[in-house]
């Protein structure tokens, strides 16, 4: 079984917590998403107002499961007032977003400095 916190990265750039998944999301089963939810979710839990990016650069595709993930951490976040905001997705994954209309619900912005910027942090 795959080791869930070796399949995101999350770092702190000011206030805004930077999340950094592998290219094994791609292939993440829905059997580790309660376990990846709490990794990813416990820094924005712990937050007043989260500002959170998901820098999907290292990930080419994915599927319903980090969909999954990206909605759990959209409805927490929004729920306590803050923004997430995703950075570098490659243009299978902006399709992706597109075609679940999901590109409505987050900014995508080419560069994690644009997302950084955007956010305030």
């Amino acid at each position: 079984m795959a080791q869930t916190q070796d399949d995101f990265n999350l770092e702190w750039h000011g206030d805004a917590l930077v999340v950094c998944p592998s290219g094994s999301v791609e292939s993440m089963d829905w059997v580790l998403i309660d376990q990846a939810a709490q990794i990813v979710m416990s820094p924005i839990r712990s937050q007043k107002v989260p500002l959170v990016v998901f820098d999907l650069s290292q990930v080419n595709y994915f599927g319903s499961v980090f969909l999954a993930l990206l909605l759990r951490c959209h409805k927490l976040v929004k729920s306590k007032g803050g923004e997430i905001v995703l950075s570098g997705a490659t243009s299978m994954a902006r399709e992706l977003l597109q075609l679940t209309s999901l590109d409505t619900l987050w900014a995508i912005y080419d560069t994690r400095e644009d997302a950084l910027e955007a956010v305030g942090a």
